[in-house]
């Protein structure tokens, strides 16, 4: 079975309690929970931590339990971490970035992404669809492969 690891970084832990104006009433558990029924004959590997060497740490494993790819939704760091953008370069496996909302539309400091540059994709906007595009990516790709 096919692994893809989904990672997400601070605060998420939060969804559909902060600010679901912003980021929907969905809660992480649900979304993943979605995903899972969507996608069974996929193991759906889920991380989510607030703190950045963690993630990093997380990041660092997945070549060695044969993940396929990568949905990482860095939250806040997206704006400002340079060491989390560094272990997505590591990477030898591939990485879509995915943000509930429209990055683009908010506040300025969130226009700029460091992971965008070194991910084969980047999904903004579409709530916790975004999460399903980069699976789909994933399938798309692996059927290709």
């Amino acid at each position: 079975m096919p692994r893809i690891d989904i990672v997400n970084g601070p605060n998420l832990g939060r969804l559909g309690q902060r600010q679901p104006e912003i980021y929907g009433h969905q809660g992480l558990y649900e979304i993943l929970s979605a995903l899972r029924k969507a996608y069974p004959t996929l193991q759906l590997e889920h991380f989510q931590s607030n703190h950045e060497g963690a993630l990093i740490d997380y990041l660092e494993t997945l070549g060695d339990h044969g993940s396929r790819g990568v949905v990482l939704n860095p939250g806040a760091l997206t704006h400002q971490s340079y060491a989390l953008r560094d272990a997505v370069v590591a990477l030898t496996i591939p990485v879509v970035e995915v943000h509930l909302s429209n990055i683009y539309a908010r506040e300025a400091f969130r226009a700029h992404s460091l992971i965008a540059p070194v991910a084969v994709g980047h999904i903004s906007g579409f709530g916790a669809s975004g999460y399903r595009l980069a699976v789909e990516y994933f399938i798309e790709r692996m059927q290709q492969e």
